[in-house]
């Protein structure tokens, strides 16, 4: 007795064998690569249509290797717009070696520089951000080099003038034609099976037969002979990659779905179709090493398993907003690189704020002392961080914000500084923030380095970021500096956390014509606050609002919010000073705060990104100076 076959495999059988194998190898059968909520896109990176003019190519970036300052187990993280990878941890090395790559969408007018953060990981307590570099991809392939590797030197996240090591790494960019025939060139070595780089019918056959499309299998004979352009019997890797985009472009393409994640692929989207194969193809194969689906270079460092697809999807945000706000990240949109970072809030004050701030009890608890209370424990604080005794507190302060706050840009070395507040206020040095257009007034910039949301109106501002119940323009304001030009106008937050830069510049140039102090409680201004539908920061907190009077947008109403421990807010200029766009206005002592620019109805024209992030319900992180939108007012 043997294990034998019984009798002889049929040709149909094996036909069917190899299309089954075939099948397999390109991930037809494998519903559990990915698991998607329903209506959303099976990839981040194309959650958005692609326009054909806006296709810059797709990049392949690898990183190779990194020499680093000590031993440890290392990996690294690769940022580009809403998207984060990371390798493999290395051995326990000072030179760790990945040989990680990954295909990254790039986009015109879309993200182009790469940020590359390596960790030392430390399974004890979190893996640490030791040094970074930020990458063009643009620049990189741009130059002129006799190496198809490039080493970039690595800075300390705290100051940018610190090499802490060095990362070597590569890249090559597809252009939109070379994406069509490298995912030909990919599909073929699959049935290639005597590998001469050319289809026989046989072949040929098979591949129709594995992509599942019925009507392109009944007319096989027919394709393969529109493919064989030179009649000599054979398809090539140009001819199978013209033969894909022409029956595309006829409306009968013989993809119908990706093979490896199962999404349909619309007739009218051909560009989106092939860059959406090449992307998932390559990922579902497992030819790149590179683990994707994370939103920042944190949660990719620190493990975290679940997928972007099983959180948020990236065209709503609005869980993604719920999901932050109620836990210790948000996440928030960096405007000069282009991707999402995390503020991270110590998991016990977001307890706490979450039990004052979001619930029914919270809210009774302030009707009965909290709120006086957060003013005394402000008020107690503020006092301590005058004391000689805090400025101990800096080296951990810095520690804790590396990769957030840079030394290098700080106006006087950290010695100066005799107490924590004179380092909370510091200066920066001439120079570190420059003003957008300097000599046009009709150009408004960003007043502070902050979180940004910005709103067309007050209802939009409503309906997308503040859920208090009674918010309006008018009890922002108050009765001595509301108008209904103002009521109608648009409306600019700038959240300050901590960590900031915390002097506040004029957006505008003009003429300051007055101060009003509104009395009034410290609420913390962190989003969990904001978003609550229990209570009212904004129109509730102690806070300043000046009126500067403009040429080219009119009265603009700026208003210095103080928050829990921000006792104190102060002023460098006074009533009637002619300020300059950018100049210092003021200042706000220890704690997180905001300031708030309303503009009149119809003087200003806000930046595209900033309102469509706000949209999203998504902060916009920006720096003093960065142009903030442009003077529509009539004249």
């Amino acid at each position: 007795m043997g294990h034998g076959k019984s009798k002889p495999e049929s040709p149909d059988e094996s036909t069917n064998s190899r299309i089954q194998k075939l099948r397999q190898r390109v991930h037809l059968h494998r519903p559990h690569f990915r698991r998607h909520r329903r209506g959303s896109s099976s990839d981040p990176r194309l959650a958005k249509l692609l326009k054909e003019e806006d296709f810059a190519g797709i990049a392949l970036l690898r990183l190779v290797c990194a020499e680093m300052n000590f031993k440890d187990k290392w990996l690294a993280c690769v940022t580009l717009g809403e998207q984060t990878f990371r390798t493999a941890i290395s051995d326990q090395t000072d030179q760790p070696a990945w040989n990680s790559e990954k295909k990254l969408l790039l986009e015109k007018n879309g993200a182009h520089v790469a940020r590359i953060s390596v960790y030392e990981t430390n399974r004890m307590s979190k893996n640490n951000i030791i040094g970074l570099c930020e990458v063009d991809l643009y620049d990189f392939l741009a130059r002129d080099s006799d190496s198809d590797v490039d080493v970039y030197d690595l800075v300390d996240p705290t100051s940018s003038s610190v090499i802490v090591g060095t990362i070597s790494l590569s890249c090559s960019i597809e252009d939109p034609m070379e994406t069509e025939k490298s995912f030909a060139r990919r599909i073929l070595s699959l049935v290639d099976y005597d590998e001469d780089g050319n289809l026989s019918y046989d072949e040929f056959s098979d591949l129709i037969n594995a992509f599942g499309n019925q009507l392109a299998a009944n007319k096989k004979e027919e394709l393969f002979k529109a493919a064989d352009v030179n009649g000599d019997g054979n398809v090539s890797m140009d001819e199978l990659a013209m033969l894909l985009a022409v029956q595309q472009e006829k409306g009968g393409p013989l993809l119908n779905c990706c093979p490896v994640c199962g999404e349909v692929l619309k007739v009218s989207e051909r560009l989106n179709s092939m860059v959406h194969l090449t992307l998932c193809f390559d990922e579902g194969t497992g030819s790149q090493v590179m683990t994707g689906g994370f939103l920042t270079d944190k949660q990719a460092s620190t493990g975290w398993m679940f997928k972007v697809s099983e959180w948020a999807h990236f065209s709503s945000y609005e869980v993604g907003l719920r999901s932050g706000s109620s836990a210790s990240h948000i996440l928030v949109f960096d405007r000069r690189t282009r991707t999402l970072v995390e503020e991270i809030i110590d998991g016990k004050i977001v307890l706490s704020m979450r039990a004052i701030y979001q619930n029914k009890v919270g809210l009774g608890l302030m009707d009965i002392g909290v709120k006086e209370l957060l003013q005394s424990i402000s008020e107690k604080q503020g006092r301590k961080m005058d004391t000689a005794e805090s400025a101990k507190n800096i080296p951990k302060f810095i520690e804790s914000f590396k990769d957030q706050l840079d030394m290098s840009e700080v106006k006087y070395p950290l010695e100066n500084f005799k107490t924590f507040n004179e380092f909370f206020i510091r200066e920066l040095k001439p120079g570190a923030r420059p003003i957008t257009s300097p000599e046009c007034d009709d150009v408004a910039v960003c007043g502070a380095d902050s979180r940004l949301t910005a709103f067309e109106s007050a209802s939009d501002s409503i309906r997308f970021w503040i859920k208090g119940r009674k918010f309006s323009i008018k009890g922002l304001l108050g009765t001595e500096v509301c108008s209904d030009a103002f009521i109608n106008g648009s409306l600019v937050i700038f959240r300050l956390a901590p960590q900031d830069y915390h002097r506040f510049h004029v957006p505008v140039s003009g003429i300051i014509e007055k101060f009003v102090e509104i009395p009034g409680y410290l609420y913390t201004v962190n989003p969990i606050a904001v978003n609550s539908k229990y209570c009212n920061v904004f129109t509730e907190n102690k806070r300043v609002v000046s009126v500067i009077s403009t040429e080219e947008f009119g009265k603009v109403a700026f208003v210095a919010i103080g928050a829990t421990m921000v006792g104190s807010i102060t002023f460098t200029k006074k009533e009637g000073d002619y300020v300059k766009k950018g100049d210092e206005f003021g200042y706000f002592s220890f704690g997180g705060s905001t300031v708030i620019c309303v503009f009149e109805k119809d003087t200003i024209k806000i930046d595209d990104d900033l309102l469509e992030n706000s949209s999203r319900a998504l902060e916009t992180l920006v720096s003093m100076g960065m142009k903030l939108g442009v003077s529509i007012k009539q004249r």
